[in-house]
């Protein structure tokens, strides 16, 4: 028997047995061995996405693990091989398929979400989402190459250049990840987030890291740029203190790059885009070329993967983890152990 964390109600999760079925024609089976719980999976506990999430639902799609079986027509993949999944299936006929956008198609499937997700110790997918992992890279780090491929499309979204001034709104792991992508691309990073555990571990990554509680943010930015602002602002806090900070610290012909999911319309000061010729970029997801300088970053330790994960636990602890997360404090990245022994430990 095999288990899995299932959505099942607003704030509601429970781990039930999952249905073992065998690969078909194009797939793979994976045991899943180490998923995240990252921002979307905290909109879906807490019921914000009920119009896309059947219940019950496995969520889940930050994940590493390895091929455990292979189904008919499938070539290049064997039992044992380490990977992760880009979980996004398009049907390449809407338009913007059509133009080369398939991760943003107007009928995708984003697996963890619309589907079910890979917090469960089997997992059924299709061959074409497999990303492959080099052997040297441990596991539990490769969980976070999903939300490094995030940083990696949001960074290009923005056309961070060499020597630019950018400013991340929000400093939880998502924020981290943008700053390091933006760093190593050759900006000039400052991080502003509130909580002071994440400020540290942002500073101890080597990052600047301001407090818009106790100081003067647009200030600091016309002393840190000589009076003429960033020159990008990425908006990742999901609040609507942080879209009026994004925008502020913006100048002449500054771009914002929205990142964070905002559940409810906010207002904007669409005056500040008129006035200083602002550009507003929407980013959303990733595609294949992402994931793969995403695993390169990971692996080569550009993104010090294992200094972000706060915590693991079992599969069957998933759901106190979640609300360990939503209570903010101490915690960066938990991930649910999907493996056999865990759950052998955890009984």
């Amino acid at each position: 028997m095999t288990l899995a964390v299932r959505y099942t109600a607003a704030r509601t999760l429970d781990t039930a047995p999952a249905l073992d079925v065998p690969p078909g024609p194009g797939e793979v089976e994976l045991a899943p061995a180490f998923v995240g719980i990252c921002g979307t999976d905290l909109h879906i506990f807490h019921g914000d996405m009920d119009a896309r999430v059947s219940a019950p639902a496995v969520i889940g799609h930050e994940m590493s693990g390895r091929v455990v079986r292979v189904g008919p027509g499938v070539e290049g993949w064997a039992p044992g091989d380490a990977v992760t999944v880009m979980p996004l299936r398009w049907d390449d006929t809407c338009p913007a398929c059509r133009a080369g956008h398939q991760h943003v198609c107007q009928h995708l499937d984003f697996i963890g979400i619309d589907s079910p997700g890979a917090m469960q110790q089997r997992w059924t997918v299709p061959a074409s989402t497999l990303i492959r992992l080099p052997d040297s890279l441990p596991l539990d780090r490769a969980a976070l190459v999903e939300p490094t491929a995030v940083a990696v499309h949001d960074v290009g979204r923005a056309a961070v250049r060499e020597g630019e001034k950018v400013v991340v709104v929000g400093g939880g792991p998502v924020g981290v990840l943008i700053a390091l992508v933006a760093q190593a691309a050759g900006g000039d990073v400052r991080v502003v987030e509130l909580s002071a555990h994440r400020r540290l571990l942002a500073e101890e990554l080597g990052l600047s890291v301001w407090d818009p509680a106790a100081e003067d943010v647009p200030e600091l930015v016309r002393q840190w740029t000589g009076d003429a602002g960033a020159d990008v602002a990425f908006e990742v806090s999901g609040a609507a203190g942080g879209v009026d900070t994004a925008v502020e610290v913006l100048g002449v012909r500054g771009r914002l790059c929205l990142v964070a999911i905002h559940p409810r319309p906010r207002e904007v000061n669409l005056h500040r885009f008129f006035w200083r010729e602002l550009t507003l970029v929407g980013a959303r997801l990733y595609d294949r070329s992402d994931f793969e300088k995403a695993v390169t970053l990971v692996a080569d330790g550009t993104i010090p993967a294992a200094r972000l994960i706060s915590k693991v636990v079992p599969l069957t602890q998933a759901p106190a983890a979640f609300e360990a997360l939503e209570g903010g404090g101490d915690v960066m990245k938990i991930l649910v152990d999907c493996t056999d022994e865990a759950q052998e430990a955890a009984v």
